[in-house]
């Protein structure tokens, strides 16, 4: 087996990891027999969509995708496997059994003494986040299939990041808009807030979209069924898609947008 270079990047929520691997990513020469892994997503891999809309030439796989993965792996040139915060550090060792690799934290600057720092061979400094917050809920759901009203969105998202449904440390999704785009979101708390980024893949004006969309939110005392409830009311009915739908197409062939 040709072992590639495996770095195994782990820290709390927030602090920057996939932003961090997204650096070197961009920094790399070639991105032939370059691979990306994050276990423990679900039906949710909102890193793993980012991540390839960013990067296409990068074989990326999540839950589900572990025989395609090892598969690959023997071939990499490079790899990085992503520890979400919801997974203890232990879990690197049933992934790559003896397999070497470096091992990255991307830790606050304030954390000074943690089991993250026991486990990395190298410390970077992330994002300055608020850990003084003790989250004990973890709410996911996907939403491939919906298009969502972005005026909505924009309203529901305030609604998320300003303690509406609970204290959220931490949210991040993936929505289809009404215009054919898919953008994606991300909150952390204690951290400037930014817009919504539209990922670079084509629009969607045919229908429901059979890509993924859907959120991840981070908290504590989380209402789940009125943040459920309240995205469900963001969504569009098949006719308010036909409509947009249909706008946008017009306004595209008059030139007037670039698809």
């Amino acid at each position: 087996m040709n072992i590639p270079i495996i770095t195994v990047v782990a820290g709390p929520a927030g602090c920057g990891k996939t932003t961090w691997i997204c650096q070197k990513l961009q920094n790399t020469a070639s991105l032939d027999n370059v691979i990306y892994y994050s276990p423990g997503n679900g039906k949710v891999p909102i890193d793993q969509t980012r991540l390839a809309a960013e990067f296409p030439e990068v074989k990326v796989f999540g839950d589900g995708q572990e025989i395609e993965f090892y598969t690959q792996l023997e071939t990499a040139k490079l790899a990085y496997i992503e520890l979400g915060f919801y997974l203890e550090l232990t879990a690197i060792q049933q992934i790559l059994n003896d397999v070497p690799y470096i091992a990255i934290a991307i830790l606050p600057p304030h954390l000074k003494d943690s089991e993250y720092h026991n486990w990395a061979e190298k410390i970077i400094k992330g994002a300055n986040i608020d850990i003084s917050i003790s989250p004990s809920q973890l709410w996911r759901v996907p939403s491939s299939g919906q298009v969502i009203d972005e005026d909505s969105l924009h309203d529901f998202w305030y609604e998320i990041t300003h303690h509406a449904y609970g204290q959220v440390t931490r949210a991040k999704g993936i929505f289809d808009v009404a215009d054919g785009r898919s953008i994606y979101g991300d909150f952390v708390a204690g951290i400037p807030t930014t817009d919504f980024l539209e990922l670079d893949i084509p629009r969607h004006l045919e229908g429901r979209p059979e890509r993924f969309s859907g959120i991840e939110v981070w908290g504590k005392n989380l209402d789940e069924s009125a943040i459920k409830q309240t995205l469900q009311d963001c969504y569009l009915s098949d006719i308010g898609i036909k409509q947009y739908q249909e706008q946008v197409k017009e306004i595209l062939s008059e030139g007037e947008i670039t698809q």
